[in-house]
């Protein structure tokens, strides 16, 4: 059994009883109110996925409301997924968030010297949606929409260490395995294949080993897209708005929390919607990790005194590809000892795509740098303080003008 430690605390599953959480949990909701973000877009109404997550929701009543940031092109899939959120009995908004009312307040705040309106993607609307999130509850968990083997537990075991008194942590982040048990297939290949290589990378091989590396390393899963945090922090952090938002979140954990305040928790075995492998830099994982490239090459410029440079490039390349296929032969032996179904030719030529990831992308960086980070929520209250107000009451007049039509 493993009882490891990370630099961060590590809480396990060994035999939580979720039940007992969110009977706690219902007792502090009135004195700490938990709150979900669930961020979709409008096609994942018609996935079963989502309807399970509902169904999973209903049983949270320890929640005070969810949040579903949607981006939606028009106004009948609006009122789509309008429709389709009656199910959830707990308390919910739907943010419209590329709909007329919430752009109108964006294109306002130029106004004021804030300028986002080229921002698009689930970054924006997570930021949104925190910022509302923020007016009435303690703390806030965020996870995705297309979780196949979605539960209860997830939020619960996400909040819980965020909303007891008694542990009282800032940020606690979700891991789990990425093996989908039907088909016995591994996944999570930008994570294996591309972010814990490239890591080890950094920190072992070209010189960059600083704390804030060590510290993205010590999370399990630093692509995880579920976390969970206290009003307060969601407000002081910066949000990246393209894929590099889970390490980029990270990142700006490190410089806003102590370590201590700080925790990861074991929510079981995973499965959602796999992206594709698409040799395009601009499509699937391509994209993906382009993103998270130039997020932590952002990150290594602003915390390092490493220079980035053609010949850095091309020693990180090398490295990480050494490092790489190093690791295929590790999965290889976890898989095969596992019965899993595992392709190393296909695991190798993945590592290939991305190492000329770093080199497509790594030009791209030098050439200059793309500021992807939103301001954080107390800067723009320092300039609007009733911007989180203007989205609320756009959410609802937008309810209000279609739920009836």
């Amino acid at each position: 059994m493993d009882f490891s430690q990370e630099r961060i605390t590590t809480i396990h599953d060994y035999c939580i009883d979720t039940d007992k959480l969110s009977e706690r949990l219902h007792k502090l909701k009135n004195k700490r109110r938990a709150s979900i973000v669930l961020p979709i877009l409008y096609e994942e109404i018609k996935n079963r996925a989502l309807v399970k997550i509902v169904e999973e929701l209903n049983k949270c009543d320890y929640l005070y409301q969810v949040i579903i940031p949607l981006a939606a092109d028009d106004n009948d899939q609006y009122k789509a997924v309008l429709d389709f959120f009656e199910q959830l009995q707990i308390p919910k908004l739907v943010i419209w968030c590329n709909g007329p009312r919430v752009q109108k307040a964006l294109d306002e705040m130029k106004d004021d010297g804030i300028d986002i309106t080229s921002f698009r993607g689930k970054g924006m609307d997570v930021w949104i949606a925190l910022g509302v999130a923020s007016l009435d509850s303690y703390s806030i968990a965020l996870h995705d929409g297309d979780i196949v083997n979605y539960t209860s537990d997830i939020p619960t075991k996400l909040l819980y260490p965020i909303t007891e008194p008694n542990l009282n942590y800032y940020f606690n982040k979700g891991f789990y395995a990425r093996v989908n048990l039907d088909d016995k297939t591994m996944h999570g290949r930008v994570y294996r294949l591309f972010v814990q290589p490239f890591l080890d990378a950094l920190i072992e091989d070209v010189g960059c080993e600083c704390k804030i590396l060590d510290f993205l390393k010590a999370f399990r899963y630093t692509l995880s897209g579920e976390f969970a945090m206290t009003s307060d922090f969601a407000l002081n952090i910066r949000i990246p708005a393209d894929w590099g938002l889970e390490v980029g979140l990270l990142a700006e954990v490190y410089k806003n929390a102590a370590f201590k305040r700080v925790c990861q928790t074991d929510l079981g075995y995973y499965e959602h919607k796999h992206k594709g492998m698409s040799r395009d830099w601009d499509k699937g994982l391509c994209k993906m990790v382009g993103d998270i490239f130039t997020t932590l090459m952002r990150v290594v410029s602003e915390t390092t005194s490493t220079h980035i440079s053609p010949s850095f490039l091309h020693s990180i390349r090398i490295k990480y590809k050494c490092h790489g296929q190093d690791l295929i032969s590790k999965y290889y032996a976890d898989a095969f000892c596992n019965d899993l179904s595992y392709n190393r030719h296909d695991e190798e030529m993945n590592i290939d795509l991305f190492s000329k990831t770093i080199i497509t992308k790594g030009k791209e960086y030098l050439e200059g740098p793309l500021d992807v980070l939103l301001p954080n929520w107390v800067r723009v209250l320092s300039a609007i303080p009733d911007l989180r107000e203007q989205f609320y009451d756009a959410a609802v007049e937008d309810a209000k003008e279609w739920s009836n039509k």
